[in-house]
């Protein structure tokens, strides 16, 4: 009977040994939405995704900028020159007429600075479209990447869903070692009185089985002690906090969260609807479509109207006034005129337009891929979510039978017709149970988080239905 009791004791201790997890201390505490939001804002990857959103929206802004006046430059030259004299005995002439002069010489004793100031603008008038598209492209590829950081955001967040509640399941499991190591205690103080009774049933061989049992456990002790602090440096890093903040959760016991399960096709209709990784293929469809049209629309001339003024001055450069003869050191001059421009280099724009329509082709067979692989994660997310939530309800009833099977054990032991054995082997069990119905609760968590992201339902109304 003795061997047997340790027998149940030392399957007790094993499962104790493979279902740990680990706890820490806390100083601060922060519920499931503040500790979600805090992971977020301390998140590099998030970090990192919204800059591609900025960078995005920073090419949208450029190419909507390139509708009016896309290209307009100013440029000016300064420096000294010489002025101009005739030479003597020439016949005088007015300023306005020293170009009548062909003797005239530079007065290398009169020096004054030159100044040229010189603008040009470009304004597009028709372009078949091209314009208009590029910017059209552009937009949509930075509503793209916006869906990108909304599926990267995702994810980010079932992560710190699981990490806030792998810590309410190592608290839980933690309660439960504590009364482990009292049952160890209270086994070591009943072999330590059978042994000093000189007990016949006590075989040396059961003390030497508890002793490495006992020492196995302290083992596990250790573990356990390094895994909190390991748990206490993940939530600290996860929040980026100060060496001396730690946080714990608000909660102090794992319970499984409210929800109600619907049918597939619900989950999978808003999936097609919602998935941010659905939607950004879709718009970067969009942006090539009109990435091709913009191509198109550069085989043909684009009419464009053109604006142009040059101004010199220099104070001893006197200015002519024929419209023919122009100083280049004074003068003044401007110019307004439509144009028109095209690319003759014809077999490099059909490719251009090729590789646009492979790329179009190329996105869309993406969307076929992203879709198959969304109804696939699914199908896989609303499989476990059922079962996990089928092991929880069973689990429940278990437990519950556990429970009276114990109470029924302690009464037949306390009116003398029980037995040590059978008392011992229901409590084990219940314990057994307790660790599995936690860690049964804790899968359910996950996986519905887990279906609420693949069905692209936010993770915050999982949050606020609790």
């Amino acid at each position: 009977m003795k061997q047997r009791f340790l027998n149940l004791l030392t399957g007790f201790l094993y499962i104790l040994f493979f279902c740990s997890t680990a706890i820490a201390q806390d100083t601060l505490q922060v519920n499931l939405s503040e500790f979600i939001e805090r992971g977020l804002e301390a998140s590099g990857q998030v970090a990192y995704e919204g800059r591609a959103v900025d960078l995005a929206d920073n090419r949208a802004d450029m190419a909507r900028n390139q509708r009016f006046l896309p290209r307009v430059e100013l440029s000016s030259q300064h420096g000294v020159i010489p002025g101009v004299r005739q030479r003597p005995g020439s016949e005088p002439l007015p300023e306005g007429r020293l170009y009548l002069d062909p003797n005239l010489e530079n007065d290398w004793e009169d020096w004054a600075i030159f100044t040229r100031a010189e603008l040009s603008a470009v304004q597009p008038v028709f372009s078949w479209g091209a314009v208009k598209n590029a910017i059209g492209a552009a937009e949509s590829g930075a509503k793209a990447a916006e869906f990108q950081f909304d599926a990267v955001k995702a994810e980010a967040e079932l992560q710190l869903y699981e990490l806030y509640y792998s810590y309410l399941l190592a608290l839980e499991v933690s309660r439960i070692m504590d009364e482990a190591s009292r049952e160890i205690d209270q086994v070591e103080r009943t072999l330590q009185r059978m042994r000093d009774d000189g007990d016949p049933d006590l075989k040396e061989s059961d003390i030497f089985k508890f002793e490495i049992l006992q020492t196995e456990f302290e083992v596990q002790k250790v573990e356990v002690e390094q895994s909190l602090d390991f748990v206490k440096r993940v939530w600290n890093y996860a929040l980026q906090v100060d060496a001396s903040v730690t946080y714990i959760p608000e909660e102090s016991f794992l319970d499984a969260v409210a929800f109600e399960l619907e049918n597939y096709e619900y989950y999978e209709q808003l999936a097609m609807q919602g998935r941010p990784e659905l939607r950004g293929v879709e718009s970067g469809i969009d942006a090539m479509r009109k990435s091709v049209d913009a191509a198109r629309a550069q085989q043909y001339p684009m009419v464009f109207l053109g604006i142009s003024g040059s101004f010199a001055h220099t104070p001893n450069r006197p200015r002519q006034t024929n419209p023919f003869i122009i100083n280049s050191t004074n003068y003044a001059s401007g110019a307004v005129g439509v144009g028109i421009r095209q690319n003759l280099n014809f077999s490099s724009t059909r490719n251009t337009v090729e590789r646009a329509e492979i790329e179009y082709r190329r996105v869309n067979d993406l969307h076929k891929a992203v879709t198959d692989g969304i109804v696939l994660d699914l199908n896989e997310r609303y499989r476990d979510a059922v079962v996990a939530d089928a092991k929880v309800r069973q689990t429940r009833q278990a437990l519950t039978t556990a429970r009276n099977w114990v109470r029924n054990e302690q009464l037949n032991y306390d009116i003398g017709f029980g037995d040590i054995e059978d008392l011992l082997e229901s409590v084990q069990k219940e314990l057994e149970l307790r660790l599995e119905l936690k860690q049964n609760i804790f899968d359910l968590n996950k996986k519905v988080a887990a279906l609420y992201k693949a069905g692209g339902i936010p993770i915050h109304q999982l949050i606020i239905n609790n």
